[in-house]
């Protein structure tokens, strides 16, 4: 989730054919009558899945076209300074994603934060050894040096290669592997299975603690940085253009509770199924739609 990674304007260009016919940007918008948004989402990042497939089903059911575009982080924060992507629900700030921030912040707009405290964490299953960070020193033998990471366009692959390892001494012992985040998960739950060693990245909220026996290094040092709060950001003049929208996405919070309920029935009950997971979760929290667009 988080980034620094200076190769930006590479993939930048790479996207503006990806793009060249998204048309839900501003350029397309045509004002506030416009009832098309195209929201951004990141495979894989099951809060901003959530959060986005929930806004699919209230934004549709208000009449709106909704067009969910899968993209890496950079070529999404890409995609909204260009225009072709409306909204992204799943922007960490001010930490994780302050590099897409200061690329592009002055063509994007805050909306609003729906969830107060997301920190970066370092996860091991319970029957580990290892209690804190500080721990994984002379211990790279038994984890084959390696800590299981996400996408190496993640903010979280960054702070815990670059940030990380090097507070604690670890970076001539320890790599972080990047893979994806569903990749991630399988491996842990391969060796939790199999009651084996293993260390991944992980954050929170995230429904991997919900459904593994893991728990978090303790990080003395404090170099997996500060929690963030979860934000919700758009284009350039989508406050202007969508006045409506936005201002039902400035009243939209999540708690612990209806997070983690709704990422579990999406990735565990109806896998593949997001309309089916919502619907179901809309009907266990029926004065939720009306509280946000009501």
């Amino acid at each position: 989730m988080r980034l620094k990674f200076k190769g930006l304007a590479v993939g930048a260009m790479a996207l503006t054919l990806a793009f060249g016919t998204a048309a839900c940007g501003s350029g397309d918008s045509g004002g506030g009558d416009d009832k098309k948004i195209t929201i951004g989402m990141v495979s894989g990042w099951a809060e901003g899945e959530a959060a986005t497939h929930l806004w699919d089903k209230l934004l549709t059911d208000k009449g709106y076209e909704v067009e969910v575009k899968t993209l890496d982080t950079g070529p999404l924060y890409t995609g909204m300074a260009q225009g072709d992507v409306d909204l992204f629900l799943d922007a960490w700030l001010p930490g994780t994603h302050e590099d897409y921030w200061e690329q592009y912040g002055d063509k994007l707009e805050k909306v609003g934060s729906w969830y107060d405290s997301a920190p970066l964490t370092i996860a091991v299953p319970e029957y580990s050894p290892l209690k804190s960070l500080e721990d994984l020193k002379g211990k790279h033998g038994e984890y084959d040096g390696t800590i299981v990471g996400i996408e190496q366009s993640s903010g979280l692959f960054r702070v815990s290669s670059k940030e990380m390892l090097p507070a604690y001494g670890l970076d001539d012992e320890w790599k972080v592997k990047t893979s994806s985040t569903p990749a991630m998960l399988t491996e842990l739950q391969k060796a939790i299975d199999a009651k084996e060693n293993i260390v991944v990245t992980l954050w929170r909220p995230h429904w991997a603690y919900a459904k593994f026996p893991i728990r978090d290094l303790e990080d003395p040092k404090g170099a997996m940085g500060k929690p963030d709060g979860i934000f919700t950001v758009a284009r350039e003049g989508f406050g202007e253009d969508q006045a409506e929208v936005a201002g039902w996405l400035k009243k939209f919070k999540m708690d612990d509770q209806q997070l983690g309920s709704l990422e579990d029935l999406l990735e565990n009950k109806y896998k593949g199924k997001p309309e089916q997971a919502v619907d179901e979760w809309l009907k266990a929290n029926p004065n939720f739609a009306t509280s946000m667009t009501g």
